[in-house]
């Protein structure tokens, strides 16, 4: 019970920015002033898997980096001046009616589990795991040149993907850093944009200043995007049984169909999205304004509703980076390990003359590694990972994820560490006496898939 009143605290001071601890004192979990009514989280929760105690979770609620940390990535709003505005899932009603644990309030609230994370996190390797990402953003590029439009800046082709395709893909500084990182897919007359949660009108904001004469329009249609992602070796039918077609997409393939039952006037279209889901091969599947008839539908198929808590132990587990978490724009893709997302083959974009010499001539400094814990106590974003030499420590690295992992038994955490570190095997200390952290080898299952 100690432990869960410990929990409950960690998150309330950490999404909403009260200062009752020392380690939020240090400020790096802190949203600016402005924002902080506004901040959003992400969360990662773990349970001890012999007592079934939730834990005190890592959360971005908006914390600058301070200034010794600038080279690594923090968890931090991308843009302070842009208001972080995220739309509310549609689904808050049903989870908080089937006695689901949430973290936040009212509308801003997130799905954490729905009370039996091992099997959640079972029904992820076994069975279909059904995931909440309704609060994600949508923009609908439109017009006879978008496609031109996108191509030019964006760091993944997308002249060469036809409608009913898509991948991932990446806006860059111009010194080929991240800056916004979504998934793109096209259809007969537009492209859409998924973003993380609040990022939709940043992203549009920031496409627009390169928009001058061309035939492009740019509409944020968030309030219609309502997905919910699945992953597991039972996903295409438990989809088949829900939508009444069989499902069987190549990753990054997308059909919309018609199915019955969403509505009472007729037919709905559904998108279907072949994709990758918490680190496996999964599907995220979209009813619009439908996402609560669809949800029912896929559980009386035998998806297992999950949360966060499982989310994130299976992303971290694949060593997959989460934008805005693990990804910033204090790195370059090559160093959060998202190759997929970029094409060296292209030509010009954002950012592409720094990605390519990367690519060339190496020279990171610094890459997102696996780490697992020698305890299962929750690290916070923004420790650092140290080493001692000749009795001082030295700064190696920076924590940005934290979950449970039911693969090790034990905590595992996502951190950028300095090359010449990089080897499985390493150990590192956690500064403030956290513990030791010990460089893994990903992925840490079967099952897995590339970013």
């Amino acid at each position: 019970m100690r432990a869960i009143e410990r929990a409950i605290e960690a998150l309330r001071v950490r999404a909403f920015g009260l200062d009752s601890n020392a380690g939020m004192r240090k400020g790096r979990f802190r949203a600016p002033a402005a924002l902080r009514d506004r901040t959003q989280v992400f969360v990662g929760m773990g349970i001890r898997p012999r007592n079934m105690t939730l834990l005190m979770a890592p959360i971005t609620a908006g914390g600058l980096p301070s200034r010794s940390l600038a080279k690594f990535p923090a968890p931090y709003l991308r843009n302070p001046s842009v208001p972080f505005l995220m739309q509310s899932s549609p689904l808050l009603d049903v989870h908080r009616s089937a006695g689901a644990r949430l973290v936040g309030e009212g509308e801003s609230a997130n799905l954490l589990t729905y009370g039996d994370v091992p099997a959640e996190y079972t029904a992820a390797l076994e069975n279909c795991a059904l995931f909440d990402s309704s609060s994600r953003g949508l923009l609908r590029v439109r017009g006879g040149e978008r496609a031109e439009f996108l191509h030019h800046l964006l760091a993944n082709d997308v002249r060469k993907l036809q409608p009913g395709q898509g991948n991932r893909t990446l806006l860059l500084t111009a010194q080929g850093k991240v800056r916004f990182d979504f998934d793109l897919w096209v259809r007969e007359d537009c492209i859409e944009l998924s973003t993380s949660p609040g990022e939709a009108s940043a992203l549009l904001q920031a496409l627009d200043m390169y928009l001058f004469t061309e035939d492009v329009t740019l509409e944020d249609v968030s309030a219609e995007h309502a997905p919910l992602d699945l992953c597991g070796p039972k996903t295409e039918q438990v989809l088949a049984k829900a939508l009444g077609k069989e499902v069987d997409l190549a990753d990054r393939q997308e059909a919309l169909i018609e199915i019955d039952g969403l509505a009472e006037s007729g037919p709905s279209q559904v998108a279907l999205q072949a994709m990758i889901v918490a680190g496996s091969p999964g599907y995220r599947v979209d009813a619009g304004p439908f996402a609560t008839a669809l949800w029912n539908k896929l559980l009386a198929a035998g998806a297992v509703p999950s949360g966060l808590v499982v989310a994130d132990s299976l992303r971290c587990e694949a060593g997959h980076a989460q934008p805005g978490v693990d990804v910033s724009d204090a790195v370059y893709p090559q160093e959060a390990r998202l190759e997929a997302a970029f094409s060296l083959e292209k030509g010009c974009y954002i950012g592409q003359e720094v990605v390519a010499k990367i690519d060339t001539y190496g020279g990171l400094n610094k890459r997102m590694m696996a780490l697992s814990m020698d305890h299962d106590d929750p690290v916070p974003p923004g420790t650092e990972l140290c080493i001692e030499e000749n009795g001082e420590l030295r700064k190696l690295g920076i924590v940005t994820s934290w979950a449970y992992s039911f693969a090790l038994d034990k905590g595992l955490i996502l951190a950028y560490v300095k090359r010449r570190h990089q080897e499985p095997g390493t150990v590192l200390e956690l500064e403030g006496g956290l513990g030791r952290a010990t460089i893994v080898e990903l992925p840490l299952r079967t099952g897995t898939a590339a970013q």
